[in-house]
């Protein structure tokens, strides 16, 4: 999710209809010390001062699904057949999709071939995901949720209104629409005769984010990770709703994973990512390989995933707290007094901060 892109407009559609609940949300404020709430300490993260008013009004009123209802439209009408194109891979009878929506999202069909059952991750807009699923001649069985944010939940309902024995899976903490199946952390849950899946809980992009982890024992293939807006090739998410710990923890749940493992991230930022990992690791040859790949793809809007973790492990300067390289090249060092785990998130609060400055996601 881009911040700058909706946090001006819903402040625009807030000062017409959204009074009352900003009034809410200030005189709550008032009632308790200021530095310590919620907000002053979001507030104080961003440095947006307008920052969680606006974060408020898209993850819990109307005004934040009417804003992506627009970006749908906006994106439609730019991109009528996507803004990647991409290509189904399959593994011993599994195969994934992955379909590109509004500007630069991702959603995924994954389809278990023997039985022509479908699961959906993050439908941000129904239509195409419809689209493929028709195309396929598959039946959608679940919606694996990642979180709330409308550019990952938007199309829950519609879909579960289309196919009425559709399951919506995700965490309960996150509020996420048309929840039917809320999921705890290393819950397993199956589909069909090979889709066998495992959530775990990663908060820090939201309080109830989550992951899914498509095994490959079941099919005798690599394993298939979608992250959602946890890992991006070459990158991670903004910390919304966690602080650098929790994002730390969360990441450490990637990076303890089977090493052949596929990822699948929520957003095409890989040209974007590869560029500020040079910034922060100029001297990296796998690194620069992978920028050229990607370079290529993008000149002709190809979709640049899946990658795996062994190269994220590598390139990706949020897996790699724990290098040497690349505490020399941030230019810093641990404290006499400073456990490992400190300084590592440390490490990575700078790399965020960083990142923040150098692009806007």
């Amino acid at each position: 999710m881009a911040l700058p892109d909706w946090t001006v407009c819903l402040l625009c559609v807030a000062s017409v209809c959204g009074g009352v609940y900003i009034c809410r949300i200030i005189k709550c404020a008032r009632k308790t010390p200021w530095k310590n709430t919620r907000i002053a300490k979001l507030m104080a993260r961003t440095e947006k001062p307008l920052f969680w008013i606006a974060y408020s009004l898209y993850t819990r009123t109307k005004l934040g699904y009417m804003f992506h209802k627009r970006q749908i439209r906006k994106a439609r009408e730019r991109y009528p057949s996507g803004h990647s194109k991409t290509q189904p891979t399959t593994i011993n009878g599994i195969k994934i999709i992955p379909v590109p929506i509004l500007l630069d999202n991702y959603s995924y069909v994954v389809i278990d071939t023997a039985s022509n059952l479908a699961v959906v991750v993050d439908p941000a807009d129904p239509q195409p995901v419809q689209a493929c699923l028709e195309e396929e001649g598959v039946t959608l069985q679940a919606v694996l949720c990642t979180h709330k944010h409308w550019d990952h939940s938007g199309g829950n309902r519609a879909l579960k209104r289309r196919y009425s024995s559709c399951r919506v899976y995700g965490n309960a903490m996150d509020n996420i629409p048309g929840l039917t199946h809320p999921l705890s952390d290393k819950d397993a849950i199956g589909f069909g005769t090979q889709l066998q899946f495992r959530a775990f809980f990663t908060p820090g992009h939201t309080v109830g984010h989550m992951i899914y982890l498509l095994d490959g024992r079941a099919i005798g293939g690599p394993s298939s990770l979608f992250s959602g807006d946890l890992v991006f090739l070459s990158g991670c998410g903004r910390m919304f709703e966690g602080n650098a710990l929790t994002m730390l923890s969360s990441l450490d749940t990637v990076g303890s994973l089977n090493d052949n493992t596929l990822l699948w991230p929520g957003h095409e930022y890989a040209e974007a990512n590869l560029l500020f990992a040079a910034e922060v690791e100029p001297y990296n040859v796998v690194r620069e390989q992978k920028l050229q790949w990607v370079l290529q793809q993008r000149g002709q809007r190809f979709c640049t995933c899946p990658s795996t973790l062994a190269e994220e492990k590598q390139y990706n300067p949020f897996l790699r707290s724990h290098a040497q390289d690349l505490h020399r090249a941030l230019g810093l060092q641990q404290k006499q007094d400073e456990d490992w785990t400190s300084y590592r998130a440390r490490v990575f609060e700078e790399l965020r901060r960083r990142k923040d400055i150098y692009k806007g996601r």
